[in-house]
């Protein structure tokens, strides 16, 4: 489990890839990050855990992944995925009531289509690199940024939603200390010193919104970086 940070293409405000899981036989473990994030699958399929819960996406089919969302990913086969990330400051003027957070919905759209249409021809742009295309991907971002916020957004966030978002964010800290410290003694006792809360409640913390504890998510870390 872990915060992953976002950093955005060179000239743009936003992140677009292929899927590094595009040979198959691949899994991404549980993470979460600050950025919205559009999977777009145009070839294979690949099965993802939101928050628990198994969804399946197939050719033609993408996926809208809220800030802070815990995620996982399968890769079983080889996919032609195109993954876009925004950074969530991008939508600050469209945040519901008081809260600095917004919501997408999961369900389908009559826009889905088109979207899909607009996240292939960005990344059309981006690989061919045509005599000013950036032009040409900016304003297919603002469109699909307008599609998002006018069809996608949800108006009413559920406040344990809210809440939950705010604690990943308090636990991005955290988790990006581990990273940067991952070498050093870092007991639990330690950990919840430096952040001034008390060892049961960081524990608890680690539990009920990372979905993992803090001995396993250390163990993740040390192994990745071996």
């Amino acid at each position: 489990m872990e915060h992953e940070l976002i950093i955005p293409n060179e000239g743009f405000p936003f992140k677009l890839f292929q899927f590094e899981g595009k040979d198959g036989n691949y899994v991404r473990g549980k993470h979460w990050h600050r950025s919205i994030e559009i999977f777009a699958v145009f070839e294979g399929r690949l099965t993802f855990y939101v928050n628990e819960e198994k969804r399946f996406l197939q050719r033609g089919e993408f996926i809208l992944l809220n800030s802070n969302e815990v995620h996982s990913i399968l890769s079983p086969e080889p996919n032609k995925t195109i993954v876009l990330q925004i950074p969530l400051k991008l939508f600050e003027n469209y945040y519901i009531g008081g809260n600095q957070f917004l919501l997408f919905t999961h369900q389908k759209r009559e826009q889905d289509a088109e979207i899909m249409k607009l996240l292939k021809e960005m990344y059309d742009g981006v690989c061919q690199k045509e005599i000013g295309y950036e032009w040409n991907v900016q304003s297919g971002f603002f469109k699909l940024l307008y599609l998002l916020i006018n069809f996608y957004r949800r108006q009413e966030i559920p406040k344990d939603l809210v809440r939950n978002h705010k604690k990943l964010d308090k636990l991005s800290m955290i988790t990006s200390y581990i990273r940067d410290n991952y070498t050093k003694e870092l007991s639990l006792e330690m950990l919840a010193e430096v952040f001034g809360y008390s060892p049961s409640y960081l524990s608890r913390m680690f539990q009920k919104y990372a979905k993992t504890n803090y001995k396993t998510y250390l163990q993740s870390v040390r192994l990745e970086y071996a």
